[in-house]
């Protein structure tokens, strides 16, 4: 039985653009989901739909609008370590269509500080990789050098565990800005 594995990667992936579906995070690899939209209206009158919408005061959301790009943020009483945000991009596809392109991220302290674990990590998984290679070569013991290793790999694995659990904590939140979102571009 053959199987080709870059064969697999290179396909492309299914997105179909034309039909929006709500998203089921559960079933999702990536940390940082995202969808995207074709909405049969103008770039610019969408921009002022969200315009508008930023405009209420909200004890709950707020909107930061910079060009084409619009951030819905999660603020007051339901904001917690976990809460997500929908980064929006808008592209204009012809004269009344727009594409969009929206990717759910965490709060960006949080991000940082799981980036900063993930260059510790990788570092000390680099240096111990060496270090063992260089034991190895001069017939040292390489069983320390190997534990090591092996904890930063479980380390790798358990920094991913957290992410999705963060991730699963937020999904109602997600839920909640999709439909904000949603919202919005049909009003």
């Amino acid at each position: 039985m053959n199987i080709y594995f870059f064969d697999i990667l290179a396909n492309p992936y299914p997105f179909n653009t034309y039909k929006f579906t709500t998203m089921d995070a559960n079933k999702e690899l990536r940390l940082r989901l995202r969808f995207y939209k074709d909405v049969p209206q103008n770039i610019d009158a969408l921009r002022v739909k969200f315009a508008n919408y930023a405009q209420i005061e909200s004890k709950d959301y707020f909107i930061k609008i910079r060009g084409y790009h619009i951030w819905l943020n999660i603020k007051g009483q339901k904001k917690a370590y976990w809460s997500p945000h929908l980064h929006i991009e808008m592209e204009s596809k012809d004269q009344n269509e727009t594409h969009i392109r929206a990717l759910f991220g965490p709060d960006p302290t949080l991000w940082t500080l799981f980036m900063f674990f993930h260059f510790i990590i990788a570092g000390i998984f680099l240096i111990f990789s060496g270090i063992a290679y260089t034991d190895y070569i001069l017939k040292n013991a390489i069983t320390f050098d190997l534990v090591v290793i092996g904890l930063m790999i479980f380390a790798w694995f358990l920094l991913y565990i957290v992410a999705k659990q963060i991730r699963s904590n937020g999904h109602d939140q997600m839920n909640d800005l999709e439909n904000i979102f949603l919202e919005i571009i049909e009003s």
